[in-house]
């Protein structure tokens, strides 16, 4: 028979010494090296396990020892367990008192009638992976979590179907105004202006129709302060504490888009200020230049005449003036 070559290592709490070695026994059939460490009662195993250099694969627990038993045991000895899944070995078949060890936390619950060493085997291997895919699970949520707080962009979660915050991180809370709490009071529809209620009520009922998986748009949004910012939201679909909700990214654009309108009027300017010079520049240059030209090539012009180009000269230069001025100012 194939034996299993992992060397766990095995905590059995066992007062009964025949059950011990069947249980000894059925690992030894089913796995090649265990490491098996044996208390018979409460206060040993106590002792064991708050020992900082022992950590268990398993740990295979008798409900009925002479100075603990029951729930108060299954407690306790989940107390000290550090995290090592705990299999309970019973002869009590109560199905009421095993369900309730299992939402206490224990990972299994045998009857030893009915154990074998492949049912002990399977059991082990299975909690075993379960509470690695636990763990798992649990970094994800925490590495999720630190994400989530810690983004230098404000983010909430929020219900699809109330519009209510569920949840929303530290960058929000700076950037809006609101404290936590606040937060948690509030729905979405609190921080849109008045006017775009209607609009966003529309938007809402769209994507509890559509789900769509990502979404995008840029609002207006209200602060706490009272003012109005202009801002880019990506929303996901997520399933947050049983709800249907929707994880959003905020990147407030208000300044960039100031900036933007900013370059947009300064090229237009700089249009107009282009057409300007060369088109209505020209013209009182070109007369002006004309008449010096009149000057050069016309020494016995009548003084009439003069006079009367003169008058030309200063009108024009004058409407040079008011077109540099206006050009200055753009």
């Amino acid at each position: 028979m194939h034996r299993d070559q992992f060397p766990y290592k095995v905590l059995i709490i066992e007062d009964n010494m025949g059950d011990f070695i069947l249980i000894k026994d059925y690992l030894h059939d089913m796995m090649r090296e265990p490491q098996i460490t044996h208390c018979q009662t409460f206060r040993q195993a106590q002792v064991v396990l708050q020992k900082p250099e022992e950590k268990f694969d398993m740990i295979l627990l008798d409900l009925y020892l002479p100075d603990k038993s029951g729930q108060s045991l299954i407690d306790a000895v989940l107390l000290i367990s550090k995290d090592s899944p705990v299999i309970i070995l019973s002869g009590n078949s109560d199905l009421a008192f095993s369900v309730k060890s299992i939402a206490s936390g224990v990972d299994d619950y045998l009857i030893k009638d009915d154990l074998r060493p492949t049912t002990l085997y399977k059991s082990i291997i299975y909690c075993i992976e379960r509470r690695k895919k636990r763990q798992e699970l649990l970094d994800s949520e925490q590495r999720y979590n630190e994400l989530f707080d810690f983004s230098p962009q404000p983010m909430w979660v929020f219900d699809l179907e109330t519009l209510d915050f569920m949840d929303v991180n530290l960058a929000a809370i700076k950037h809006y105004g609101y404290n936590r709490s606040e937060f948690l009071s509030m729905k979405i529809s609190d921080i849109r202006p008045s006017e775009e209620i209607p609009a966003l009520m529309a938007e809402v009922q769209e994507t509890r129709s559509i789900n769509p998986y990502f979404a995008v748009g840029v609002f207006k949004h209200l602060k706490k302060n009272g003012e109005i910012i202009l801002v880019e939201i990506r929303a996901n679909p997520i399933n947050y504490k049983g709800r249907k909700a929707r994880v959003v990214l905020a990147n407030d654009i208000t300044e960039k888009v100031k900036y933007i309108e900013s370059i947009e009027l300064q090229n237009r300017n700089l249009s107009e200020i282009a057409w300007i010079q060369s088109h209505l520049v020209r013209a009182p240059l070109a007369r002006i230049m004309g008449i010096i030209q009149m000057f050069e090539h016309n020494k016995l012009m009548p003084e009439i005449e003069k006079r009367m180009f003169f008058e030309h000269i200063i009108t024009s230069a004058h409407e040079l003036d008011e077109l540099i001025m206006e050009i200055s100012q753009k």
